[in-house]
Protein backbone atom coordinates (compact mmCIF):
# COMPACT_ATOMS: atom_id res chain seq x y z
CA UNK A 1 0.00 0.00 0.00
CA UNK A 2 1.18 3.67 -0.60
CA UNK A 3 0.31 7.28 -0.49
CA UNK A 4 -0.90 8.49 -3.78
CA UNK A 5 1.19 11.90 -4.42
CA UNK A 6 2.25 10.44 -8.37
CA UNK A 7 1.93 11.35 -12.12
CA UNK A 8 -1.24 12.07 -14.01
CA UNK A 9 -0.58 10.62 -17.48
CA UNK A 10 -4.53 9.50 -17.99
CA UNK A 11 -5.80 13.46 -16.60
CA UNK A 12 -6.72 14.21 -20.80
CA UNK A 13 -9.99 14.01 -21.50
CA UNK A 14 -11.07 13.22 -17.75
CA UNK A 15 -12.05 16.88 -15.88
CA UNK A 16 -14.69 17.24 -17.10
CA UNK A 17 -15.83 13.95 -16.30
CA UNK A 18 -14.42 13.53 -13.10
CA UNK A 19 -16.48 17.13 -11.98
CA UNK A 20 -19.92 15.76 -13.30
CA UNK A 21 -19.28 12.57 -11.37
CA UNK A 22 -18.34 14.44 -8.22
CA UNK A 23 -21.33 17.17 -8.46
CA UNK A 24 -23.83 13.51 -9.05
CA UNK A 25 -21.81 11.50 -5.99
CA UNK A 26 -22.03 14.39 -3.60
CA UNK A 27 -25.66 13.60 -3.05
CA UNK A 28 -24.51 10.08 -1.87
CA UNK A 29 -24.34 9.49 1.82
CA UNK A 30 -21.83 8.98 3.61
CA UNK A 31 -20.22 5.52 4.83
CA UNK A 32 -19.99 4.26 8.09
CA UNK A 33 -16.57 5.43 9.51
CA UNK A 34 -13.91 3.24 9.95
CA UNK A 35 -14.43 3.12 13.07
CA UNK A 36 -18.32 1.82 12.24
CA UNK A 37 -17.48 -1.45 11.96
CA UNK A 38 -20.93 -2.57 10.45
CA UNK A 39 -20.46 -1.49 7.10
CA UNK A 40 -18.29 -1.19 4.22
CA UNK A 41 -19.26 0.47 1.28
CA UNK A 42 -17.06 -0.25 -2.56
CA UNK A 43 -17.74 1.98 -5.10
CA UNK A 44 -16.41 1.49 -8.65
CA UNK A 45 -15.12 -0.47 -11.64
CA UNK A 46 -17.43 -2.43 -13.30
CA UNK A 47 -14.42 -4.44 -14.18
CA UNK A 48 -13.69 -5.87 -10.73
CA UNK A 49 -17.90 -5.76 -10.00
CA UNK A 50 -18.23 -9.20 -9.60
CA UNK A 51 -15.25 -10.06 -8.17
CA UNK A 52 -15.67 -7.38 -5.44
CA UNK A 53 -19.59 -9.00 -5.03
CA UNK A 54 -17.56 -12.98 -4.28
CA UNK A 55 -15.08 -11.09 -1.93
CA UNK A 56 -17.93 -9.87 -0.07
CA UNK A 57 -19.92 -12.38 -0.32
CA UNK A 58 -16.94 -14.76 1.68
CA UNK A 59 -15.86 -12.38 3.73
CA UNK A 60 -19.04 -11.90 5.18
CA UNK A 61 -19.74 -15.63 5.73
CA UNK A 62 -16.77 -15.16 8.28
CA UNK A 63 -17.41 -11.80 9.51
CA UNK A 64 -21.46 -12.15 9.75
CA UNK A 65 -21.48 -8.37 11.91
CA UNK A 66 -20.25 -6.78 9.52
CA UNK A 67 -22.11 -5.79 6.28
CA UNK A 68 -20.43 -5.11 2.73
CA UNK A 69 -22.03 -2.97 0.06
CA UNK A 70 -21.00 -3.07 -3.25
CA UNK A 71 -21.59 -1.25 -6.45
CA UNK A 72 -20.28 -0.70 -9.63
CA UNK A 73 -20.31 2.40 -12.19
CA UNK A 74 -16.83 2.46 -13.16
CA UNK A 75 -13.83 3.83 -11.95
CA UNK A 76 -13.98 7.02 -12.25
CA UNK A 77 -17.39 6.95 -10.10
CA UNK A 78 -15.80 5.40 -7.42
CA UNK A 79 -12.71 7.25 -7.69
CA UNK A 80 -15.54 10.50 -7.44
CA UNK A 81 -16.95 8.41 -4.42
CA UNK A 82 -13.84 8.33 -2.54
CA UNK A 83 -13.43 12.22 -3.39
CA UNK A 84 -16.44 12.86 -1.45
CA UNK A 85 -15.90 10.55 1.28
CA UNK A 86 -19.22 8.58 0.27
CA UNK A 87 -17.75 5.11 0.18
CA UNK A 88 -14.54 3.16 2.01
CA UNK A 89 -13.20 2.12 -0.88
CA UNK A 90 -12.95 3.04 -4.50
CA UNK A 91 -12.02 0.05 -6.70
CA UNK A 92 -10.35 1.32 -9.65
CA UNK A 93 -9.02 -0.92 -12.97
CA UNK A 94 -6.32 2.28 -13.40
CA UNK A 95 -4.69 4.82 -10.96
CA UNK A 96 -5.94 7.65 -10.10
CA UNK A 97 -4.83 10.80 -12.38
CA UNK A 98 -2.81 13.71 -10.79
CA UNK A 99 -6.29 16.24 -11.05
CA UNK A 100 -8.03 13.54 -9.11
CA UNK A 101 -5.28 13.52 -6.34
CA UNK A 102 -5.50 17.57 -5.92
CA UNK A 103 -8.90 17.29 -6.27
CA UNK A 104 -9.22 14.66 -3.12
CA UNK A 105 -6.67 16.27 -0.98
CA UNK A 106 -8.16 19.69 -0.92
CA UNK A 107 -11.40 18.14 -0.01
CA UNK A 108 -9.16 16.95 3.06
CA UNK A 109 -8.87 12.96 1.57
CA UNK A 110 -5.51 11.17 1.17
CA UNK A 111 -5.59 8.39 -1.63
CA UNK A 112 -3.99 5.21 -0.17
CA UNK A 113 -3.12 2.81 -3.29
CA UNK A 114 -3.72 -1.24 -2.89
CA UNK A 115 -2.92 -3.12 -5.68
CA UNK A 116 -5.13 -5.89 -5.23
CA UNK A 117 -5.02 -8.51 -8.51
CA UNK A 118 -3.82 -8.26 -12.03
CA UNK A 119 -5.93 -7.93 -15.01
CA UNK A 120 -5.58 -8.90 -19.21
CA UNK A 121 -7.47 -6.42 -21.14
CA UNK A 122 -8.98 -9.21 -23.94
CA UNK A 123 -9.97 -7.83 -27.45
CA UNK A 124 -12.82 -9.69 -28.76
CA UNK A 125 -14.51 -10.92 -32.14
CA UNK A 126 -17.51 -12.18 -32.92
CA UNK A 127 -17.00 -16.17 -33.46
CA UNK A 128 -17.45 -15.64 -37.26
CA UNK A 129 -14.16 -13.41 -37.94
CA UNK A 130 -11.58 -15.16 -38.83
CA UNK A 131 -9.04 -12.72 -37.85
CA UNK A 132 -7.40 -14.23 -34.87
CA UNK A 133 -4.55 -11.91 -34.13
CA UNK A 134 -3.25 -8.36 -34.11
CA UNK A 135 -0.39 -6.13 -33.18
CA UNK A 136 -1.46 -2.99 -31.18
CA UNK A 137 0.02 -1.37 -33.89
CA UNK A 138 -3.32 -2.61 -36.05
CA UNK A 139 -5.37 -2.48 -33.03
CA UNK A 140 -4.41 1.66 -33.13
CA UNK A 141 -5.38 1.92 -36.68
CA UNK A 142 -9.12 -0.08 -36.13
CA UNK A 143 -9.79 2.01 -33.47
CA UNK A 144 -8.68 5.03 -34.64
CA UNK A 145 -10.33 4.97 -37.58
CA UNK A 146 -7.16 4.76 -40.06
CA UNK A 147 -8.30 1.05 -41.21
CA UNK A 148 -11.90 0.94 -41.01
CA UNK A 149 -12.49 -2.84 -43.52
CA UNK A 150 -11.90 -6.27 -42.04
CA UNK A 151 -10.90 -7.03 -46.11
CA UNK A 152 -7.47 -4.96 -45.16
CA UNK A 153 -7.02 -7.99 -42.95
CA UNK A 154 -8.10 -10.74 -45.49
CA UNK A 155 -11.74 -11.01 -44.69
CA UNK A 156 -14.68 -9.83 -46.26
CA UNK A 157 -15.52 -6.45 -47.65
CA UNK A 158 -17.24 -5.90 -44.32
CA UNK A 159 -16.75 -2.00 -42.47
CA UNK A 160 -15.65 -2.57 -38.91
CA UNK A 161 -17.42 -1.59 -35.76
CA UNK A 162 -15.91 -0.88 -33.30
CA UNK A 163 -16.92 -0.51 -29.47
CA UNK A 164 -15.59 0.82 -26.65
CA UNK A 165 -16.24 1.79 -22.55
CA UNK A 166 -17.61 4.97 -21.71
CA UNK A 167 -14.76 7.95 -20.70
CA UNK A 168 -15.79 6.97 -17.02
CA UNK A 169 -14.74 3.85 -17.20
CA UNK A 170 -10.52 2.66 -16.26
CA UNK A 171 -10.77 0.39 -18.99
CA UNK A 172 -11.34 3.03 -21.59
CA UNK A 173 -8.60 5.13 -19.78
CA UNK A 174 -5.75 2.35 -19.72
CA UNK A 175 -6.77 1.44 -23.76
CA UNK A 176 -6.48 4.90 -24.47
CA UNK A 177 -3.36 5.19 -23.04
CA UNK A 178 -1.53 1.80 -24.48
CA UNK A 179 -3.21 1.81 -27.88
CA UNK A 180 -4.91 5.05 -28.97
CA UNK A 181 -2.00 6.99 -27.87
CA UNK A 182 0.70 4.29 -28.08
CA UNK A 183 2.21 5.31 -24.55
CA UNK A 184 2.82 8.26 -25.56
CA UNK A 185 2.77 11.01 -23.07
CA UNK A 186 1.09 14.58 -24.67
CA UNK A 187 -0.49 12.59 -27.60
CA UNK A 188 -3.85 14.53 -28.53
CA UNK A 189 -5.14 11.14 -30.74
CA UNK A 190 -9.02 10.22 -30.16
CA UNK A 191 -11.01 7.25 -30.53
CA UNK A 192 -12.47 7.00 -34.25
CA UNK A 193 -15.96 9.33 -34.09
CA UNK A 194 -17.90 6.38 -35.01
CA UNK A 195 -16.71 4.62 -31.82
CA UNK A 196 -19.74 2.63 -30.01
CA UNK A 197 -19.51 3.78 -26.33
CA UNK A 198 -21.05 1.63 -24.36
CA UNK A 199 -22.02 1.48 -20.38
CA UNK A 200 -20.86 -1.96 -19.02
CA UNK A 201 -18.43 -4.84 -20.13
CA UNK A 202 -21.26 -6.75 -20.95
CA UNK A 203 -22.97 -4.61 -23.22
CA UNK A 204 -19.72 -5.06 -25.08
CA UNK A 205 -20.21 -8.45 -25.03
CA UNK A 206 -23.91 -8.78 -26.41
CA UNK A 207 -23.07 -6.12 -28.79
CA UNK A 208 -19.86 -8.18 -29.94
CA UNK A 209 -22.55 -11.00 -30.17
CA UNK A 210 -25.17 -9.26 -32.38
CA UNK A 211 -22.88 -7.71 -34.54
CA UNK A 212 -20.57 -9.50 -37.17
CA UNK A 213 -18.29 -7.03 -37.96
CA UNK A 214 -17.54 -5.68 -34.07
CA UNK A 215 -14.49 -5.86 -32.50
CA UNK A 216 -14.12 -4.64 -28.50
CA UNK A 217 -12.48 -4.63 -25.48
CA UNK A 218 -12.97 -5.25 -21.83
CA UNK A 219 -11.54 -7.00 -18.97
CA UNK A 220 -10.57 -10.81 -18.71
CA UNK A 221 -13.02 -11.62 -16.44
CA UNK A 222 -15.78 -10.79 -18.77
CA UNK A 223 -14.22 -12.95 -21.98
CA UNK A 224 -17.10 -15.06 -23.10
CA UNK A 225 -17.28 -18.35 -24.96
CA UNK A 226 -20.27 -16.44 -27.62
CA UNK A 227 -17.33 -14.20 -28.31
CA UNK A 228 -14.13 -15.23 -29.78
CA UNK A 229 -10.59 -13.74 -28.07
CA UNK A 230 -7.83 -12.46 -30.21
CA UNK A 231 -4.56 -12.90 -29.57
CA UNK A 232 -2.38 -9.74 -29.21
CA UNK A 233 1.41 -8.77 -29.62
CA UNK A 234 3.42 -6.10 -28.46
CA UNK A 235 4.45 -5.95 -32.36
CA UNK A 236 5.02 -8.09 -34.99
CA UNK A 237 8.69 -8.91 -34.05
CA UNK A 238 7.03 -10.20 -30.79
CA UNK A 239 5.00 -13.66 -29.65
CA UNK A 240 1.17 -13.39 -29.88
CA UNK A 241 -0.68 -13.98 -26.90
CA UNK A 242 -4.27 -14.42 -25.31
CA UNK A 243 -5.05 -13.09 -21.77
CA UNK A 244 -4.79 -16.13 -20.18
CA UNK A 245 -3.98 -16.30 -16.16
CA UNK A 246 -0.15 -17.00 -17.07
CA UNK A 247 0.58 -14.69 -19.78
CA UNK A 248 -0.57 -11.84 -17.73
CA UNK A 249 1.49 -13.41 -14.83
CA UNK A 250 4.47 -13.68 -16.79
CA UNK A 251 4.24 -9.88 -18.16
CA UNK A 252 3.80 -11.60 -21.97
CA UNK A 253 0.65 -10.46 -22.55
CA UNK A 254 0.88 -6.59 -23.58
CA UNK A 255 -2.40 -5.75 -22.61
CA UNK A 256 -2.28 -6.27 -19.01
CA UNK A 257 -2.38 -3.94 -15.71
CA UNK A 258 -3.41 -3.91 -11.98
CA UNK A 259 -6.34 -3.73 -10.17
CA UNK A 260 -6.93 -0.99 -7.34
CA UNK A 261 -8.61 -0.11 -3.95
CA UNK A 262 -7.98 3.00 -2.91
CA UNK A 263 -8.87 4.45 0.53
CA UNK A 264 -8.71 7.42 2.44
CA UNK A 265 -5.61 7.07 4.56
CA UNK A 266 -4.85 3.97 5.90
CA UNK A 267 -7.40 1.33 6.00
CA UNK A 268 -9.17 1.24 9.55
CA UNK A 269 -11.78 -0.87 11.19
CA UNK A 270 -13.76 -3.27 9.34
CA UNK A 271 -12.41 -1.57 6.53
CA UNK A 272 -8.63 -2.71 7.25
CA UNK A 273 -10.45 -6.43 7.80
CA UNK A 274 -11.84 -6.52 4.19
CA UNK A 275 -8.94 -5.09 2.80
CA UNK A 276 -6.78 -7.86 4.69
CA UNK A 277 -9.41 -10.21 3.34
CA UNK A 278 -8.94 -9.31 0.20
CA UNK A 279 -4.84 -10.04 -0.12
CA UNK A 280 -4.92 -13.35 1.78
CA UNK A 281 -5.03 -16.58 -0.13
CA UNK A 282 -8.72 -16.88 0.83
CA UNK A 283 -9.49 -13.52 -0.67
CA UNK A 284 -7.10 -13.83 -3.96
CA UNK A 285 -8.77 -16.89 -4.89
CA UNK A 286 -11.70 -15.44 -5.52
CA UNK A 287 -9.79 -13.02 -8.21
CA UNK A 288 -8.85 -15.98 -9.59
CA UNK A 289 -12.09 -17.78 -9.77
CA UNK A 290 -13.58 -14.55 -11.14
CA UNK A 291 -11.49 -14.34 -13.71
CA UNK A 292 -8.19 -12.53 -12.84
CA UNK A 293 -4.96 -12.94 -11.83
CA UNK A 294 -3.56 -12.84 -8.39
CA UNK A 295 -1.07 -11.00 -6.63
CA UNK A 296 1.32 -13.98 -6.73
CA UNK A 297 1.17 -18.05 -7.63
CA UNK A 298 -0.57 -19.58 -5.04
CA UNK A 299 -1.71 -23.32 -5.49
CA UNK A 300 -5.30 -21.90 -6.33
CA UNK A 301 -2.98 -20.93 -9.89
CA UNK A 302 0.01 -23.49 -9.97
CA UNK A 303 -2.32 -26.00 -12.93
CA UNK A 304 -3.75 -22.91 -14.59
Amino acid sequence: MKNVTRRGYLTRGMTGAMIGLLALSSGCRRPSTDADSSMVQIKGSDTIVNANQKLSEEFMKVNPEIFVAVTGGGSGVGIASLINQSCNLAAASREMTAKEITMAQQRGVEPKEIVVAFDGIAVIVHPNNPVRRLTIGELHRIFTGKTTNWKEFGWKDLPIVTLSREVSSGTYAYFKEVVIHLGKTGDQTEFCPKTLMLSSSQAIVEETVSNEASIGYLGMGYVSDRTQSVEVAKDEATGYYLPTLAAVMSKQYPLARPLYFYSNGEPRGSTKLFVDYALSPSGQRQFVETGFVPLEQTNATKTQ
